[in-house]
């Protein structure tokens, strides 16, 4: 398994930062390799809770439908799925004085034939790290100053 983590201060309270992060949908307005995801389930974010993705990874779209396997009030985790690779991505905001920090990790294991060069792979993944994260941090920070 890969894992790609960090954090990220922002200046959005905790409560509102955990709000935004958690409608998964709007992943595409922070994540830059992340430009589809389109919620599948109706409703407020809950446990079960199914989205359509379209990740961009090494130059190529790839689809993934997400669902969400844990939910709290201050963490969410989704698993990701295709037939060649599962992600588990998880966040978790916690208030810092007036603010917050968001910690963001992604989880990725490799199916099939393919398995076998994932440890060549790692260097891609952790490609998309710092992306994310600015963006994470970019985006509530505009929140926080709207």
């Amino acid at each position: 398994m890969i894992t790609v983590a960090g954090s990220v201060e922002t200046t959005l309270s905790a409560e509102k930062a955990f709000a935004f992060l958690s409608q998964f949908e709007n992943t595409p307005k922070w994540d830059p390799n992340t430009p589809v995801m389109d919620k599948v389930t109706p409703g407020p974010v809950a446990v079960g809770h199914k989205y359509n993705a379209e990740a961009e990874f090494r130059g190529k779209r790839q689809s993934l439908v997400y669902e969400v396997i844990e939910l709290t009030d201050n963490h969410i985790k989704l698993r990701g799925q295709n037939k060649t690779v599962t992600s588990f991505d998880s966040i978790d905001v916690t208030p810092n004085g007036t603010g917050s920090v968001v910690k963001y990790t992604a989880e990725f294991s490799i199916k099939g034939p393919a398995k076998i060069i994932q440890p060549l792979l790692k260097p891609a993944f952790m490609s998309l790290r710092d992306p994310a994260l600015n963006g994470i941090r970019d985006t509530l920070n505009s929140l926080a100053a709207a």
